[in-house]
């Protein structure tokens, strides 16, 4: 297809839609090396830029950009120049802003200022601000735009930690707050001192909400809540928490409420809006940015915004190199193990039978130091990973290829925990076997006094094997997640097993 392409691009013909396919042939890797050694230092597609035909011109430019042609940078700077069409001159800058715009960039930073400054219609509105964007790209990437240092450790914040509202309870008892309170997104809370909030481990995001003048819903449209975003005092925030003053780099996200096509329609006009209202201190970058603008829709549809800031450092989880598909989230094994502190031993001997990438075990040591660990995994790459993050942890763990069943050991140990496989494709006689096998290796590992702390959404079968295991006694159990049934067990030895040890 692309000598097709290239065949019309030489002859004249249908150059439009040539340059069209070429674009999306080569977002196939193999077939960008070859058009991009085909097309050469881009002599050919220099000359489409200046073209009768203004599409043309249009795509030609967007190519050299896609291909990353440097040689054609002075030609792109020279048509940008030239072009009188709006709906071209940001393509082309975005173009030159993927070759060399290096040797242009005092030129383009004072265009930039000025075009800021400049009244524009309605009408320009949309072409005027494309070139914006690819002049801030092209300025931040050449080290042009302001970076920002966060400040605000010890100012005083209204935050939210998300968290799941069941135990919500777990994080809010792990620090001092002016005021706090639980609710259904986890823990509301008014502090001035975010060092010590940023340890605590058993909440997933540290959000900062963001109060809105005026109320705004969904059905009020982008524009509304754009209007009403840059009208709110997060401007005022952003300057107080950070050294450097603006503009800012922000995304917006959406949970909830809307299909990707939709969501995606909604945050490009509100980013539209805010930046014009806010005089461009705050500049929409998606793939650039330095805090989300989180929306969150209740019920009726009515819009609430969290912040969620990147230019401070959250290295709680940053042990986290590699996962898998079933991987857990840390914070939520954080949470788990808090739960389950109380039945903790210090320097325990701890063996996870079904490890996966080693979030239990680094969570489990986190919570109380432990003295040996055990990991085991029937899957290599699994358990090959799992040496990566518990590495990056700082730990030293024994871990063993092998199916858990299969195990054995010159001692007896503590603590079993694990965050237990889901059935799959197991058939619920396989998976109901596998508990029972499970059970019955498990007794022979474990010590008298030993305890083991499952997660899973297999209830039924957990509580079957302790029936069916006398040596075993249910200690407690946590609904964790009720939606989709996930529980945490807390299992001892029994006296029963201590008795027949004796």
């Amino acid at each position: 297809m692309i000598e097709k392409y290239f065949a019309q691009i030489m002859q004249g013909e249908n150059e439009r839609a040539a340059l069209s396919g070429l674009r999306v042939e080569i977002k196939d890797e193999n077939i960008f090396e070859t058009v991009k050694k085909r097309i050469g230092d881009g002599g050919s597609l220099v000359l489409l830029l200046s073209s009768l035909d203004a599409k043309v011109r249009k795509n030609a430019a967007a190519l050299l950009g896609d291909l990353e042609i440097k040689e054609a940078a002075q030609a792109l700077y020279d048509a940008w120049k030239k072009e009188e069409k709006l709906f071209i001159r940001g393509t082309m800058l975005k173009a030159l802003g993927q070759t060399n715009p290096y040797p242009y960039l005092s030129e383009l930073k004072e265009y930039y200022e000025d075009l800021c400054r400049r009244e524009v219609s309605s009408e320009e509105k949309k072409h005027v601000r494309e070139e914006l964007h690819a002049l801030e790209e092209i300025l931040r990437q050449e080290g042009e735009e302001v970076r920002h240092t966060f400040i605000g450790w010890d100012q005083r914040h209204k935050i939210l930690l998300t968290a799941n509202p069941k135990y919500a309870f777990v994080t809010a008892e792990q620090f001092s707050a002016f005021r706090k309170k639980t609710t259904s997104l986890g823990v509301l809370a008014i502090v001035d001192n975010l060092r010590e909030i940023a340890k605590i481990r058993t909440y997933r995001e540290l959000l900062f909400p963001i109060r809105l003048e005026r109320p705004v819903s969904l059905y009020d449209g982008p524009e509304a809540f754009g209007e009403a975003l840059a009208d709110s005092k997060l401007i005022f925030f952003l300057e107080r928490c950070h050294r450097e003053p603006a503009p800012f780099y922000f995304r917006i996200d959406i949970k909830g409420g809307l299909s990707l096509e939709e969501r995606s329609r909604y945050t490009k006009r509100a980013a539209a809006v805010i930046e014009e209202k806010s005089e461009r201190k705050l500049i929409n970058a998606p793939k650039d940015y330095e805090f989300e603008v989180r929306l969150i829709l209740d019920a009726e549809s009515g819009i609430h915004v969290f912040l969620k800031m990147f230019t401070f450092s959250m290295d709680r989880f940053a042990y986290r190199k590699a996962s898998i598909a079933t991987s857990m989230h840390p914070s939520l094994a954080a949470m788990l193990f808090e739960l389950a502190r109380p039945y903790l031993k210090e320097k325990a001997q701890i063996l996870d039978p079904c490890c996966g990438a080693g979030t239990m075990l680094v969570e489990r040591h986190k919570a109380l130091p432990a003295r040996e660990i055990y990991g085991i995994d029937i899957f290599g790459e699994a358990v090959a990973k799992a040496r990566v993050n518990t590495e990056a942890a700082g730990m030293r763990v024994n871990f063993i290829l092998k199916d858990y069943m299969e195990f054995r050991h010159d001692y007896l140990f503590d603590e079993i925990i694990s965050n237990l496989p889901m059935r799959g494709k197991r058939s619920k006689e396989e998976h109901d076997l596998f508990y029972r096998e499970f059970f019955d290796q498990s007794e022979q590992l474990l010590s008298s006094d030993g305890i083991m702390i499952l997660y899973t959404n297999e209830a039924g079968f957990v509580k079957k094997q302790i029936r069916l295991h006398p040596v075993f006694r249910l200690r407690k159990e946590y609904l964790i997640r009720e939606k989709d049934g996930f529980w945490l067990f807390v299992i001892e030895m029994s006296e029963y097993k201590n008795k027949s040890r004796n």
